[in-house]
């Protein structure tokens, strides 16, 4: 049986917070415990921010490495004023640096293939500045992708998709970078 954490709870909200919320909630919980608690039970309490330290830890973990908000935004801004021919360069350069063998392709769904440990991704980008993001599109791209027998796709959009193709993409299994991926994929270029 494998352990899920549910989504509300405070572990599972202070994982997804940055790690110096864990911190200070350590903090105060050994500061109040030493200040309110009788000396022989400080400790005690001390030990019970334990958890808390242990999911603050984590939480760095996950962080390292990870742009802050203000970077992502710029990013996006960064890619949002770039031509096709620029930004298409730029990913092709952060899947080589992630260890893909990049291909271009001239097929009018996928614009790239990247290869890595023999899994093949076709990856859909020319629309990622299109002002409205449908259906279609994915639908070509999952087309593509059972044509040329890959095993993944990607779309790439740094504007939202429509209610109808993000669900299309969860029920068809079509991966959306996230603005956050994104930023990280293209960064080591730029």
């Amino acid at each position: 049986m494998k352990f899920k954490m549910a989504e509300n709870s405070i572990f599972a909200i202070l994982l997804r917070s940055p790690w110096w919320v864990s911190m200070v909630i350590v903090g105060l919980i050994a500061l109040l415990s030493i200040v309110l608690l009788p000396k022989q039970y400080a400790p005690y309490g001390v030990f019970g921010a334990f958890p808390v330290l242990i999911i603050g830890l984590m939480a760095a973990w996950r962080q390292i490495g990870v742009p802050s908000t203000a970077s992502v935004n710029a990013a996006m801004q960064a890619i949002s004023a770039m031509s096709w021919r620029d930004f298409s360069g730029v990913l092709e350069q952060g899947y080589a640096q992630q260890g893909y063998a990049v291909t271009r392709l001239s097929d009018p769904a996928a614009d790239l293939s990247v290869r890595k440990d023999g899994r093949t991704t076709l990856v859909s980008a020319k629309r990622w500045k299109a002002a409205s993001q449908g259906v279609e599109a994915l639908r070509d791209l999952v087309a593509a992708k059972e044509a040329q027998d890959a095993g993944l796709c990607t779309y790439i959009c740094v504007t939202p998709l429509s209610d109808a193709a993000r669900r299309y993409a969860q029920e068809n299994g079509v991966r959306l970078l996230s603005p956050l991926e994104l930023a990280m994929l293209v960064s080591k270029k730029r």
